[in-house]
């Protein structure tokens, strides 16, 4: 694609640029900012709206008492078990079942504070399910 052609549609980037390959005057690759292509558009907000509605569904799970406060960040930072096992160097097995309410209030604080650090919040911040709401 050449550079001026590369897409300005705008849309979910919101003040943000992605950034393509374009070919310049010269036949060179560049690089171009772009504020978004409309078929990108789509499908990142349809993405948005999918992980939304986990959300919404992983909270009243929390507030049903079926899951604990984890599986929300997990949802809220798009990762499974794998993923989270692996960042807190924890084995999937305990990680699973630190999703159960019961074993989640009982974990040691060193283990809480690996899971907030990954999330990015405070030890507190993983029991405080009034935020969800």
């Amino acid at each position: 694609m050449l550079k001026k052609n590369v897409p300005q549609d705008g849309g979910i980037l919101d003040g943000w640029h992605e950034i393509s390959y374009a070919i310049d005057d010269d036949g060179s690759y560049v690089l171009a900012p772009s504020v978004g292509w409309e078929p990108a558009n789509i499908a990142n907000k349809q993405a948005w709206e999918l992980i939304s509605k986990q959300l919404n569904d992983v909270i009243k799970r929390i507030q049903a008492r079926e899951l604990s406060p984890l599986a929300y960040y997990m949802v809220k930072n798009q990762m499974d078990t794998d993923l989270l096992a692996k960042y807190v160097r924890l084995s999937r097995w305990r990680v699973r079942r630190h999703l159960k309410p019961a074993v989640f209030r009982r974990l040691k604080v060193s283990i809480l504070e690996r899971y907030a650090k990954i999330f990015n919040v405070s030890a507190e911040q993983l029991f405080d399910v009034s935020e969800f709401s």
